[in-house]
C-alpha cells in the first residue's frame, strides 16, 4: 500500500507531466521475467493509481500476461523528460491479477473499437497476414452489432503492489535527486541516494 506522500507526490508529477504537453504522460515502461528468467520490457498505459498501487490492463494470454503468471515481481518505470530537468519515477512489486468486476468497469468505458480488438487480437501469437486480423475485427464487429461489448474472459487488470519506489529528479552535470523508498511490512521508509 503506498502512503499519502508517496501517492500525493506521484499524482503531482503525474499532473505536471500532462500540463508539459507530454503527449503520452500515462506511458510506463513495464519490465517482466519469464519462467526460465528472460526479461523483457515494453511500454504499457497506466489506467489509475491509488494506495493499491498502479494499475493496467492487458490480454492475459499475451506473453506479458503469462510471465506475470509464471513471475508476478515486476518494475515499472515512468520518464517525464519535460517537467524540471527531467523526472523518473521507478516502481518495483509485485502484479497481481484485478477482480472481475474493476476489469468489467474498465472495460465498458474504452472506445468500442478497443473493445473490439481485444475479442480479434490473439496478442502475441503469430500472425499469418493482416487480412486475417481484419477478417478477425470484421467477424467481431458482427457479433456485436447492435450491442454491447463484452469484456473477453482473457482479457483484465494488473495492478502492481510496490514494495520500492523512487522519485529521480534530473539536474544540470548529472547531479541528479534520487529518494527511494522501501517498504518494510506495512510501514515505509526513504532515503537519499547518492546520483
Amino acid at each position: 500500500m503506498l502512503n499519502s506522500e508517496m501517492l500525493h507526490i506521484f499524482q503531482q508529477l503525474l499532473e505536471e507531466a500532462r500540463a508539459s504537453g507530454d503527449p503520452e504522460p500515462t506511458a510506463m515502461n513495464l519490465a517482466t521475467v519469464d519462467a526460465s528468467g528472460r526479461v523483457a520490457s515494453r511500454i504499457v498505459l497506466l489506467k489509475g493509481v491509488d494506495e493499491r498501487g498502479f494499475r493496467f490492463f492487458t490480454n492475459y494470454a499475451s506473453d506479458k500476461g503469462s510471465q506475470l503468471e509464471a513471475h508476478p515481481q515486476v518494475a515499472l518505470c515512468f520518464h517525464w523528460k519535460q517537467i524540471r530537468h527531467g523526472v523518473q519515477v521507478r516502481v518495483e512489486g509485485h502484479a497481481r491479477k484485478l477482480q472481475d468486476e474493476e476489469s468489467d468497469a474498465y472495460f465498458a468505458i474504452r472506445a468500442r473499437g478497443s473493445q473490439i480488438g481485444a475479442w480479434a487480437s490473439l496478442q502475441s501469437q503469430t500472425l499469418p497476414d493482416r487480412q486475417t486480423f481484419e477478417q478477425r475485427v470484421e467477424r467481431y464487429e458482427q457479433e456485436f452489432a447492435g450491442r454491447d461489448v463484452s469484456r473477453p474472459p482473457h482479457w483484465g487488470g494488473f495492478v502492481v503492489e510496490p514494495d520500492t519506489l523512487e522519485f529521480w529528479y534530473g539536474a544540470e552535470f548529472r547531479l541528479h535527486e534520487r529518494v527511494r523508498w522501501n517498504r518494510h511490512g506495512q510501514t515505509w521508509t526513504h532515503r537519499l541516494l547518492y546520483p
